[in-house]
């Protein structure tokens, strides 16, 4: 009999027994450090109906997705663990207690082309915290505060912590008379650490934007001065966009409550270009990287978002969280030689 060589699918890790306990200790750093801020862990399921986990995929999202019929039903799996958490509040809304607060560490796919540091199949590590009806924006001074202690109790001392404002993206694309292309020019701009501000421009023009507003977009984000310098900086645009004021107010808040939390200022930085692709986000978003190795990308993510589980009720169900790509992560430091070999 010809026997089949055995292999293991591009983008799917596995690990030898030593690095799977390397891996487990990392797992369990964070489900208890996630506990010590109160949040409960949830499991929810790798398959769902197709309608109910792309109810607002859209875009380069639902062509990631893995997905096929089975009988009569149209399956996909999830790609990351937000939208089966909105799903989840929506079906136990009576049983639930708000501020709902959990965390779960569990598999997503995502069709994506595989290369060095990213995956098919791989861990998130995510927390979330939902509101009834309305969310304080403490909630969002919090969560990175609660990224810098995961990070700290993990080791790593050199990680930055990037923040934005959707709406101070919104607003300012309004104010150019973007609004109906503000999607389309966010996701262009959120890869301008890929690609180079040259490169933005010249899709920003292929896209159809005029040159003037394509300078005076890469200038907006391209705002310095450090955290008071670009807070400072952004006050010259008030009065010119509600959406953009509000956007300003809380990015400032934000900022201001995170110190208070215990971020140090060296550990995080405004960052006008840092969009998040998936629609959803409404507020305030996070990008964090590693400061040795920014060609890894964003370890962790996340932001606010007001509105994603308004495809399952009518329920106003505001919320705000992140994810740490677990897998991703690993590979970082198992490559760079950061493990702790002694586990």
């Amino acid at each position: 009999m010809e026997k089949i060589k055995p292999r293991t699918l591009s983008g799917f890790m596995e690990l030898e027994p030593a690095r799977q306990a390397q891996f487990e200790k990392i797992a369990q750093i964070l489900r208890d450090t996630y506990a010590l801020y109160g949040f409960y862990p949830l499991d929810t399921p790798v398959l769902e109906a197709s309608e109910v986990l792309l109810a607002k995929g859209g875009g380069e999202t639902e062509k990631q997705v893995y997905r096929f019929q089975k009988g009569d039903s149209d399956l996909a799996m999830r790609f990351d663990l937000t939208v089966p958490l909105a799903k989840y509040v929506a079906l136990h809304y009576g049983s639930l207690t708000f501020p709902f607060r959990r965390f779960q560490i569990g598999k997503v796919y995502r069709g994506e082309r595989a290369q060095r540091g990213r995956f098919r199949e791989f861990y998130q590590a995510d927390i979330d915290i939902i509101g009834d009806g309305a969310l304080d924006i403490i909630n969002e001074a919090e969560i990175p505060s609660i990224i810098y202690r995961t990070f700290s109790e993990l080791g790593l001392t050199r990680f930055q912590i990037r923040i934005n404002n959707r709406k101070v993206l919104n607003g300012f694309f309004e104010m150019l008379g973007l609004a109906d292309r503000a999607s389309d020019v966010m996701r262009t701009i959120d890869k301008i650490d890929k690609t180079g501000a040259d490169t933005v421009r010249e899709i920003l023009l292929e896209e159809g934007i005029s040159k003037e507003n394509a300078d005076e977009i890469l200038r907006f984000i391209s705002l310095e001065g450090g955290t008071e310098g670009i807070l400072q900086a952004l006050e010259d645009y008030r009065g010119r966009n509600a959406a953009l004021d509000e956007g300003i107010s809380e990015l400032g808040t934000v900022a201001r409550c995170m110190s208070d939390f215990g971020v140090p200022a060296s550990h995080f930085r405004i960052d006008l270009t840092i969009a998040r692709g998936l629609d959803y986000y409404t507020g305030t978003v996070y990008e964090t990287t590693m400061l040795d190795h920014p060609e890894i990308g964003s370890i962790c993510s996340g932001g606010r978002y007001d509105n994603l589980a308004g495809y399952y009720t009518d329920k106003k169900l505001p919320g705000v969280g992140i994810s740490i790509g677990l897998t991703r992560l690993f590979f970082v430091l198992q490559d760079k030689n950061l493990l702790n070999e002694s586990v």
